[in-house]
């Protein structure tokens, strides 16, 4: 049928809304050359108003007999500008129903996306508060006294008893209730209930997270804990310290060991940067690739503190491709038992894995996922002639993450069988070949048991993309 509103084209509903874009940019806390962005109350007051105009200009369309066919050619031109790979992720789902609700949603990213320091918080409850005692002074009443009863009737309504139910019940005849009703009509959007809600939800969010870090922190502390290695605890359920003297030496080394690089691997998976990084990951990765390469190419082309930023695009990466099966990595890597299996065997076996001498691999190239590729693609282009980097990353983040048909899986175990046979290398990370003692105690033979544990010992977890 074609927009059909006489009083506001379609082209020109668009133009403001791409306005409204950029400041809902800055109200997810960065200018466009990365710097902080600074609100003051009449900005934040300012964009509300951005907000209360799509608000009403909705109120308008609701007028016209074709609402709903006028609402279908808004959201189809939404879409075509949303779908243009260079347009912000975070506000891809941007539609007819977000802009009817805009004044909201402008309140929701300087609550929720600014990060919330003092003088933010006193702007924005300045900006809010000014614009409800705005609001009220046109009914007629005093306005201050008014505010002041509906704060506290807000206050009291969103009182919670241990259980989460309300534990007030409100009397619909008392002053306050009938002072709400008597300005109902005059105050729209009531902006300070909205952000003593939102202030609510945050702070519920903040309390989980900070349970999750202190279940984190227990649970790093269980699983990385040395148990009976020099301590005098029982090693296992089966070997307890008067049956120490029975296992052989050899053993025993080997038992510490394998002890010694689960738990520093698990200290890896489980350390707070590390998630924050996996979650920083997912928020990169989940945009279009030539977004999240405007974000790299910069940082690895710089001069300064070059090979920083070129290790910490490396690691988020892997981290990357690893994090949607992140669960699975630390459940394996907790569960692994120990194997008395020698250094030098496991590298054969992921070897005659790898050449598919033993079972063939399951070559997951074409089912790998979109984005998986594109990163492994990337990582593969920018490892080429820095092999070397991965040594400065946990052995367990390397050996989970890239798949076992990969390029790059190839040439990081070619790295390694240089290392092992001592030719020459970019970099020599150990010296047993100096002293000519094989890999046994060293970080090669911590690299080579993650990957056997990863792809022989754990082919069926779906570990290989």
């Amino acid at each position: 049928m074609g927009w059909s509103y006489p009083d506001i084209s379609l082209e020109d509903v668009v133009n403001l809304v791409k306005g409204f874009v950029d400041i809902l940019i800055l109200a997810s806390g960065y200018q466009s050359s990365g710097l902080p962005a600074v609100w003051d109350s009449e900005n934040i007051k300012k964009a509300i108003q951005w907000g209360i105009f799509f608000e009403n200009v909705f109120t308008l369309l609701q007028s016209s007999d074709n609402y709903h066919e006028l609402m279908k050619e808004l959201d189809a031109a939404l879409l075509e500008l949303t779908s243009n790979p260079l347009f912000p992720q975070g506000l891809a789902h941007l539609s007819s129903a977000t802009l009817a609700r805009a004044r909201n949603f402008v309140l929701g990213h300087l609550l929720q996306n600014m990060p919330l320091r003092d003088e933010h918080l006193g702007s924005l409850l300045t900006a809010t508060i000014e614009m409800d005692l705005d609001d009220l002074s046109k009914s007629g009443y005093d306005s201050l006294s008014v505010y002041i009863d509906k704060l506290m009737h807000q206050i009291t309504s969103l009182s919670l008893s241990p259980d989460g139910h309300r534990d007030t019940v409100i009397d619909p005849k008392s002053p306050l209730t009938i002072s709400n009703m008597k300005t109902k009509e005059h105050t729209g959007e009531n902006h300070s209930r909205f952000i003593i809600q939102e202030l609510l939800k945050r702070q519920t969010v903040i309390s989980c997270m900070s349970t999750v870090e202190i279940g984190l922190d227990v649970l790093s502390e269980i699983v990385t804990r040395e148990k009976g290695v020099g301590s005098g605890n029982s090693l296992s359920g089966e070997q307890s310290c008067n049956d120490i003297s029975l296992v052989r030496a050899d053993k025993f080394k080997g038992y510490v060991l394998w002890n010694k690089w689960r738990s520093s691997n698990l200290s890896y998976l489980l350390d707070k940067r590390t998630i924050r990084l996996v979650s920083g990951a997912n928020l990169i990765f989940s945009a279009p690739k030539v977004q999240w390469l405007q974000v790299f190419e910069p940082l690895k082309v710089s001069t300064e503190a070059h090979n920083d930023n070129l290790l910490e695009i490396i690691e988020l990466s892997l981290l990357g491709i690893l994090s949607s099966r992140w669960s699975c990595v630390i459940e394996h890597l907790m569960s692994v038992s120990h194997d008395p299996i020698p250094i030098y065997k496991q590298y054969y076996d992921v070897h005659n894995l790898l050449e598919g001498k033993s079972h063939p691999p399951h070559s997951k190239e074409k089912t790998m996922d979109s984005k998986d590729n594109d990163i492994l693609e990337y990582l593969t282009m920018l490892l080429g002639t820095q092999l070397h980097q991965l040594w400065s990353l946990a052995p367990v983040l390397v050996a989970a993450a890239i798949p076992l048909w990969s390029t790059l899986f190839r040439l990081y175990l070619n790295e390694i069988e240089k290392q092992m046979e001592r030719d020459s290398s970019t970099i020599r990370i150990c010296t047993c070949g100096q002293d000519g003692k094989e890999h046994t105690d060293c970080e090669i033979a911590e690299r080579i048991w993650c990957l056997y544990i990863f792809h022989v010992r754990g082919p069926n977890l779906n570990l290989n993309g």
